[in-house]
């Protein structure tokens, strides 16, 4: 992709939007466009990590694997997250995968180096590097909270509520989530099993409280779904 887009892009990111021009050339110089399509990996477990990366388009998934083999999903990322931060912070090798799971996915690929650079000299852009980093700390504390205290409905239905917060559109007096993710998915997300997601889903749907089909999720009313 050419360098107008990539640096429109950027440029919507609060990271970078407190850059003087002569920084700012010198990220662009640094950072490059991909499109890939779905399943494809961004990165996988033990890759070196030297990039960060910021999301234009779709959907991108992070994750590990248990030891037998079962595939645990920690976070599901819209438009405009950054992840594979952690090289900014130790991260020599990655311990999750990313994965790709819309047919189109467009990211940013930035070189790490150059933001640790920027960061040592530049106190507002640290300030809102630490901001966004502190806001994913919180978000997973909440999710382990979750998993730990919460029963399986309850935490299936804090998945819609945290998805609709991160990405929902507004649909008259409803909240429509678009999303890639199978049953088996939102089971791997929220430590259940698909046929439990299978059962709240489908109560939910008869109680009124939620639409659903492959690819979106209506709630009929945010305050009502407990």
């Amino acid at each position: 992709m050419n360098k107008e887009i990539t640096a429109s892009f950027l440029k919507e990111i609060p990271l970078f939007n407190v850059l003087n021009d002569a920084d700012f050339l010198r990220l662009l110089e640094k950072s490059e466009m991909f499109r890939r399509s779905k399943f494809d990996f961004v990165y996988l477990p033990d890759e070196t990590a030297q990039k960060v990366f910021f999301l234009r388009k779709g959907c991108i998934k992070i994750g590990t694997h248990s030891s037998d083999g079962k595939e645990v999903i920690k976070t599901v990322l819209y438009p405009n997250a950054m992840f594979g931060e952690l090289c900014l912070v130790g991260e020599d090798k990655r311990m999750d995968f990313a994965q790709c799971m819309n047919s189109r996915v467009e990211y940013c690929a930035v070189d790490a180096g150059l933001i640790k650079a920027m960061i040592q000299t530049n106190l507002q852009m640290s300030l809102k590097l630490y901001e966004m980093i502190g806001s994913r700390l919180i978000s997973a504390e909440r999710r382990l909270e979750s998993l730990v205290l919460k029963d399986a409905r309850a935490r299936i239905i804090d998945f819609i509520k945290d998805s609709i917060n991160k990405n929902g559109q507004r649909v008259g007096f409803e909240m429509l989530i678009r999303h890639s993710l199978t049953q088996q998915d939102i089971a791997n997300i929220t430590g259940t099993s698909r046929q439990t997601v299978t059962s709240v889903m489908n109560d939910l749907k008869k109680s009124n409280l939620i639409y659903f089909n492959r690819k979106s999720i209506l709630v009929r009313d945010m305050e009502k779904l407990a």
